[in-house]
């Protein structure tokens, strides 16, 4: 997984609520091709037109947020089913920093196995954030500082779970973590096979 330390770009201002996984990502998608290639069927419904041509209209097709780092939306983002492929995605189209008053829970958790940061803000803020990067006008997110510099220069602070912003910071999902552990998990796989053997089916056979 892709560490996260520190993002600068554009951020698109999809201001919508309730865009579902359905939205970003349609499920016959994830059966016909692999995470890296389903960038270009992010957000389908929104970007392209009944011929298949591109919506000029939509704001992820403007050029000035084609492969912005960072994406800015309203609330429940992500709602809906629990398709990982959602945050696949996102990453293809560049996207490493979702900002959001509220998530779709399951959603929210992909990220963190992806290597994408969620982060929730009062819609206020995003608002404010949507209405300075209308243009194209890039922000920072800063997850070592845990800071975002909005483009006028305003830095505010922002809150992540400690446990979740060290996995990122180093690139790990879950496995990866428990894995970090892994002398600690043998010793303890030692000292228990003596304390209790019978708890150890593999080791009875082995033994008889």
């Amino acid at each position: 997984m892709t560490p996260f330390t520190c993002v600068t770009g554009a951020a698109v201002p999809l201001m919508r609520a309730n865009i579902d996984t359905d939205v970003i990502i349609r499920i016959e998608r994830l059966t016909s091709f692999q995470r890296d290639q389903l960038g270009p069927y992010a957000f389908e419904a929104l970007r392209l037109r009944s011929d298949g041509s591109e919506d000029p209209a939509c704001v992820l097709n403007q050029p000035a947020f084609r492969r912005a780092p960072v994406l800015l939306a309203a609330e429940n983002f992500g709602c809906g089913s629990s398709r990982e492929g959602a945050v696949w995605a996102l990453m293809g189209l560049g996207v490493r920093c979702v900002i959001a008053p509220s998530f779709g829970d399951i959603f929210f958790n992909n990220c963190f196995q992806n290597g994408v940061l969620p982060l929730r803000l009062p819609i206020a803020q995003v608002e404010a954030l949507a209405a300075q990067c209308a243009g194209g006008a890039a922000m920072k997110v800063d997850l070592q500082a845990r800071t975002i510099t909005a483009p006028d220069g305003h830095v505010s602070p922002f809150e992540i779970d400690s446990l979740r912003r060290e996995a990122l910071l180093h690139g790990l999902d879950d496995i990866g973590l428990t894995l970090k552990d892994d002398a600690l998990i043998r010793a303890w796989q030692q000292a228990d096979r003596a304390r209790r053997p019978w708890a150890w089916p593999a080791a009875q056979g082995a033994a008889a």
